[in-house]
């Protein structure tokens, strides 16, 4: 990670993420229904730059060998760093449908371009829902000229509505700042995304657009910076999707100078207002995962390096026992400490210690006795969002996940997904 300058710092220690609405100067937004799978509520979503050129655009994708159609489509449109539009439909997710798919997605781009008066290519597709059946192409021509129709700047939680699967709730969060003096610009996104979550990317579709001047090779060094330490840093149940997708799209319309070189302060100051932003909408998605009652954070500490504490983060994150002892309220720490060891990464015993937020549970490998820690730990499991901290006591290295508990209404969404 580069590191953050005073001039950086200065521009972003006030930075608040929102959850409310929000406007991105130079993009519109809408939502329509098309009735494709589902009835009575929205299903297609369009982001749409206003600058005629389009804009700069960035992505990262789902490392799924099986990755959706929409997901090669982008993948080749944004070598050239460009893009104009983002067309999105929720149930159907035109993955593993071969050539076809792939066939379907230009599609749905082509007639999203004309209705817009733009090129075909400079339209983006996503796509989520159930995998292996082809899209039906028609519900989209026929919801298109609406869906343009009813663009408008503060469109935003329409489309976040609109591309909602098994979430419960719609996800948004926009970060202020101040690049130069006197020069405001906006980064806001909207995700969705509730099960099928884990890293690599561990999300199902995000979008973030900012009215900041970015070219492409910046936006791009960020967006993957900022997907590495919030997409790339959560788990609800170690099952990456087929179609994941984050795409960053930066209009210019701010009218700031363009920022070119990566460790400007402007860069640096743009890069934690985007991973600001993309950190708190991964945190929403553990917070709706499907069944979920509890957030839980898991920091591991005193590694040798960052990759032995994520792999044992993760270890944890992911484990049946431990999420099933947090839903019970179980203060089982044992579990934990189990799953640490089982994660490929050589420890010392008798250095690791284990925290309930600040209640010590387990000091230098033996556990501490006492009804009052029981009943202390016990009631911090009772809490909606918990947090733990394991400390190897073997380095500096460190890395912090964020998870979910595992419910039986987590078996229920997922036995009936089709259904």
């Amino acid at each position: 990670m580069i590191r953050v300058p005073a001039e950086a710092e200065k521009n972003t220690k006030n930075v608040m993420v929102s959850r409310g609405p929000f406007e991105v100067p130079g993009f519109l937004a809408a939502s329509a229904q098309s009735g494709m799978r589902y009835s009575g509520r929205p299903d297609l979503a369009l982001i749409s730059c206003q600058n005629p050129e389009g804009c700069s655009a960035a992505g990262v994708f789902t490392r799924n060998r099986f990755c959706a159609a929409p997901v090669e489509l982008c993948r080749e449109r944004l070598r050239g760093g460009k893009a104009k539009a983002i067309l999105v439909n929720a149930g159907i997710a035109n993955a593993c449908t071969g050539e076809e798919g792939k066939i379907r997605a230009a599609k749905m781009a082509a007639l999203a371009a004309s209705a817009l008066g733009c090129p075909a290519d400079s339209v983006l597709v996503s796509s989520t829902g159930v995998i292996g059946q082809q899209l039906d192409v028609g519900p989209v021509a026929r919801s298109i000229p609406g869906l343009v129709g009813s663009l408008r700047p503060n469109g935003w939680w329409d489309a976040a509505r609109a591309i909602m699967t098994t979430d419960t709730v719609e996800k948004m969060a926009s970060v202020p700042i101040e690049l130069e003096p006197g020069v405001k610009v906006m980064v806001g996104g909207i995700a969705k995304g509730s099960g099928m979550i884990a890293p690599d990317m561990a999300t199902l579709l995000v979008f973030v657009c900012t009215d900041a001047a970015v070219s492409p090779e910046v936006l791009r060094h960020w967006t993957r910076v900022g997907a590495d330490g919030s997409f790339n840093c959560i788990t609800v149940d170690g099952d990456t999707s087929t179609n994941d997708s984050l795409l960053v799209l930066a209009g210019g319309a701010a009218g700031n100078k363009r920022i070119a070189d990566i460790q400007s302060p402007e860069s640096l100051a743009f890069g934690l207002a985007l991973e600001e932003v993309l950190r708190d909408l991964a945190i929403q998605i553990v917070m709706d995962a499907e069944g979920a009652t509890k957030l839980i954070e898991i920091e591991v500490s005193g590694a040798a390096d960052r990759e032995s504490a994520r792999q044992i983060a993760f270890a944890i994150a992911n484990s049946p026992l431990v999420k099933t002892a947090f839903f019970g309220g179980d203060a089982n720490w044992g579990r934990i400490v189990a799953a640490a060891g089982r994660a490929g990464v050589p420890l010392v015993s008798e250095r690791v210690s284990l925290f309930f937020s600040e209640l010590c549970v387990f000091q230098n490998g033996v556990p501490v006795a006492g009804e009052a820690v029981e009943q202390e730990a016990s009631r911090i499991f009772g809490q909606k969002e918990i947090r733990l901290r394991l400390d190897l006591g073997a380095g500096s290295g460190s890395f912090t996940a964020w998870t979910c508990d595992l419910s039986f209404d987590y078996i229920k969404i997922n036995a009936s997904y089709r259904s």
